[in-house]
């Protein structure tokens, strides 16, 4: 789990300094970035002096409990802090701790104020209201929210990469994750919106784009009528917000998944692939092409896909645009059937390993990395070595793994067994670390002897005179600085490689 603090450098007087910190995914990267912009109207800038904050807002992630802890422990630092102050300090959870633990934070943890990730066009009035001393929280969830009218503040250090956010929630209720929960369901962003902060990221002179959603490549943007539909599901929303006995929503505003529906999913396999869309939609592909076309300098990423929705158009079109980075990061979770299915995850191993041959196919030399977890419900020997071995026919150049941890909530914590013992689990993960460690050394010794255009993004952290940057593929090489300055693009070759790290010298 990454921290990052963002650094506000966008200029302007403000009366009021904002204090962001950042835990979590690059969605919540995005989200901090649009926070920043809605705080402007409350009249507070950012800074990254924590002394001189009037708020602290943490944006925070749930997917796993020890971010959680994180969080919490952070919390106590701060309020300690806050007893040190002559002046008020407010302190605020915001995104999906904010959704999962709503009163609780307040009640029990010293925080004033709670905003849910679809709640921060209400900020203004939040923030308002904790500094009048009052109770300050929101987290409705909204069907419709995508914050197409925000241009994000772009207030990370870096000025290299950037993140536009092209949808958001989930509709795949995986029986583990908390997301559907704390983001609620998949809306995508208008087309003409996203362009418009593509453009805004070029003006700011940024070298690279990643594009960012739950599940990025089940974009679909519907026409006029679609959107017409929306907007009247929208209003009705309204309309029944609040309302008891809602039938769509839980007791706390949330979303709830149809377990009994999901307990007869999990009896059988779907059958997943491509599907027609209809005239005058925008799925991922179609979006893909039109980022790509319309800032032909900079490179374009995406993540986060899923397997069952990565269409041979969204390989295809990654083919035919070379300035699409040869890098897809395509969560597996399990190299087991009888696990995935367990998971709620819509396809095989099969249909996975189709997929990784289709890529390799279309783009011989694209990167692949992957998510994936040991010790969920049920998961035998047998099942984690068919994860292990899946990974070996992959070849993952890199990999996130984690240990099962049971998020309440879900569908798994309600109905499946944490059955699989703790000291199994660090067992597994570290047998899957090793092999992992292996795969991405062998990745990288086969690169040796090879040029690759690397986008530079800064020095390195061992010596001032070495920078570093990233290759198409996604991969760190590290090289001689000279006159080399961060934001050029150059070739380098590489002449050693580690498990982590290319080496190599500018040719």
């Amino acid at each position: 789990m990454n921290t990052l603090n963002l650094k506000y450098d966008g200029g302007g007087e403000f009366s009021k300094l904002l204090f962001l910190e950042t835990y979590g995914c690059q969605m919540n990267v995005a989200d901090s970035e649009v926070v920043a912009s809605v705080m402007q109207m409350a009249g507070y800038g950012t800074t990254d002096d924590l002394d001189r904050a009037d708020a602290i807002f943490i944006n925070t992630c749930s997917v796993r409990d020890n971010a959680e802890q994180r969080i919490f422990a952070r919390l106590r630092t701060l309020n300690a802090l806050r007893r040190k102050r002559q002046r008020r300090l407010i302190i605020g959870i915001i995104g999906c701790m904010a959704e999962r633990m709503k009163d609780e934070l307040i009640n029990n943890h010293g925080v004033d104020l709670v905003a849910g990730s679809d709640s921060y066009l209400e900020l203004p009035s939040l923030i308002a209201a904790a500094e009048n001393g009052e109770k300050a929280i929101n987290v409705q969830l909204s069907t419709t929210e995508t914050y197409r009218d925000i241009i994000p503040t772009r207030i990370s250090a870096n000025r290299i990469s950037g993140f536009i956010s092209i949808m958001r929630g989930c509709n795949n209720f995986c029986t583990y994750c908390i997301v559907p929960y704390t983001r609620g369901r998949e809306r995508s962003r208008e087309p003409q919106s996203i362009l418009n902060e593509l453009r805004d990221l070029q003006a700011k002179g940024f070298k690279e784009v990643t594009l960012l959603g739950q599940n990025v490549n089940s974009y679909l943007y519907k026409g006029t009528r679609g959107q017409e539909d929306e907007k009247t599901r929208g209003q009705e929303d309204e309309k029944t917000r609040g309302q008891e006995g809602e039938k769509t929503r839980g007791q706390e505003g949330v979303e709830v998944v149809d377990e009994a529906a999901l307990s007869s999913s999990l009896s059988k396999i779907e059958g997943v692939g491509g599907s027609m869309k209809p005239s005058g939609d925008v799925d991922f592909a179609a979006l893909l092409a039109m980022v790509a076309e319309a800032a032909p300098e900079m490179r374009v990423r995406f993540t986060t896909s899923n397997p069952e929705d990565l269409t041979d158009a969204i390989i295809d079109t990654m083919a035919s645009h070379p300035n699409i980075c040869n890098h897809i990061h395509l969560p597996v979770q399990s190299g087991s059937n009888k696990v995935l299915k367990l998971m709620n995850r819509k396809y095989t191993r099969e249909w996975y390993l189709d997929r990784i041959a289709r890529i390799r196919q279309a783009i011989p030399d694209c990167g692949i990395s992957t998510d994936m977890f040991t010790g969920f419900h049920n998961e035998t020997e047998e099942d984690f070595q068919q994860t292990l071995s899946l990974m070996r026919e992959v070849g993952f150049d890199s990999s996130f793994m984690f240990k099962y941890s049971e998020r309440p909530g879900t569908f798994a914590a309600k109905r499946l067994l944490d059955n699989v013992p703790e000291d199994v689990k660090i067992d597994r993960l570290n047998r899957m670390i090793a092999l992992q460690n292996e795969l991405s050394l062998c990745s990288n010794r086969a690169d040796v002897g090879n040029t690759f255009e690397v986008l530079v993004e800064g020095y390195s952290k061992r010596s001032r005179d070495d920078m570093y940057g990233r290759t198409q593929q996604n991969k760190v090489i590290v090289f001689p600085a000279g006159d080399t300055k961060v934001g050029d693009r150059v070739m380098c070759k590489v002449e050693k490689a580690t498990s982590a790290t290319l080496i190599g010298k500018r040719v």
